[in-house]
């Protein structure tokens, strides 16, 4: 039985993430000795909420080519919504629906000016992130919006199960596994890749590449909606400058966890560990006394990191130690990789 594919597996990013993790936490536990405390673990899943609900739509518009800029701004506007429909005496679910909304219509707006107009969601949500923090600063001015109900608050701010989990990850970790399902095992998740590496290959085999960018643009902005909500939560009120650098955050993620920026390639599993790699780092560099200001060069590394990491992961798997010996089962495999699906299955 032939070694080379488990040995090329051992090798992959996703991989080598899940190690980073548990590296991470072993060093963090030299530098700060409560890095293995519930609370420690609590504060780091906790403050990575947000992230982790944004980076997972944002992943799959990744792999189809496109990428939203906008979702820290969509997520200040769906907090600035929800204070102001609370201070106008809404009941606070309703509140909460509204702000999901609002990023939802956020998204939309995106993705039909990217897939009807058939402008770059580069320069698109560049420019709603502008304008969507701006709406924000109209909704609010200067104000803050506080007061909401107790219940509420402990929901996004100290509220735990098990005695180390959030309560809001018993929100988050049903959308995480419907995600991954949906990515690996359905045939819209496999017509994702299939655009990424080639729209116009998929759109003449009867993919329906413009619904599909829509709906992820939606999702997105509507994950992003919900991040605001958690966002409103954990702070306790509304404010117009409550978000700062959530997009590079969550951007940061998604290509720090393999996924490639030009489409075609990715998936969540190292999207997963790698939120959780940076809101860890973030909480040991604070227990380190690391001022936060400092913190957003964790972020930007990240960035230049996942530049060069998955390169270097794929530069060792092309060794002849890794593929020499890849025999037709793999060829064959890496050919299903790149096939465009059926389009009558879809």
């Amino acid at each position: 039985m032939n070694a080379q594919p488990a040995v090329r597996r051992l090798v992959s990013w996703d991989v080598i993430l899940l190690v980073l993790v548990m590296v991470m936490f072993i060093f963090g536990n030299e530098v700060a000795e409560s890095v293995r405390t519930d609370a420690t673990v609590f504060n780091t899943l906790r403050n990575v909420g947000e992230i982790m609900l944004i980076a997972l739509p944002m992943t799959l518009l990744i792999i189809s080519g496109e990428i939203d800029l906008s979702v820290g701004s969509t997520a200040l506007l769906s907090s600035c919504v929800i204070g102001k429909a609370f201070e106008a005496g809404l009941p606070m679910w309703q509140c909460a629906v509204l702000g999901v909304v609002t990023g939802a219509v956020g998204g939309a707006i995106n993705g039909v000016l990217v897939t009807r107009f058939g402008l770059q969601s580069l320069a698109v949500t560049i420019g709603t992130l502008g304008l969507y923090r701006g709406l924000g600063s109209v909704l609010l001015e200067t104000n803050t919006i506080s007061g909401f109900p107790k219940d509420w608050v402990a929901f996004g701010y100290s509220a735990k199960v098990f005695g180390f989990l959030p309560k809001m990850w018993l929100l988050i970790i049903p959308v995480v596994v419907i995600y991954v399902v949906f990515l690996r095992y359905s045939r819209t998740g496999h017509a994702i890749y299939a655009i990424g590496l080639n729209p116009e290959a998929a759109r003449y085999a009867g993919l329906r590449v413009r619904r599909i960018k829509f709906a992820l643009f939606v999702a997105t902005g509507a994950m992003a909606g919900l991040g605001g909500v958690l966002i409103t939560l954990r702070q306790a009120s509304a404010s117009p400058i409550a978000v700062r650098g959530l997009e590079l955050a969550v951007i940061a993620a998604v290509l720090f966890g393999g996924v490639s920026i030009f489409g075609g390639r990715g998936g969540l599993f190292g999207v997963v560990n790698a939120v959780l790699f940076l809101g860890l780092s973030r909480t040991i560099l604070r227990l380190a006394g690391v001022k936060p200001n400092v913190l957003t060069v964790v972020t930007g590394g990240l960035l230049l990191i996942s530049v060069v990491g998955p390169a270097l992961s794929a530069r060792l798997r092309a060794l002849p130690l890794f593929s020499r010996a890849a025999g037709p089962a793999e060829r064959e495999s890496r050919s299903e990789q790149t096939r465009l699906p059926d389009p009558e299955r879809l």
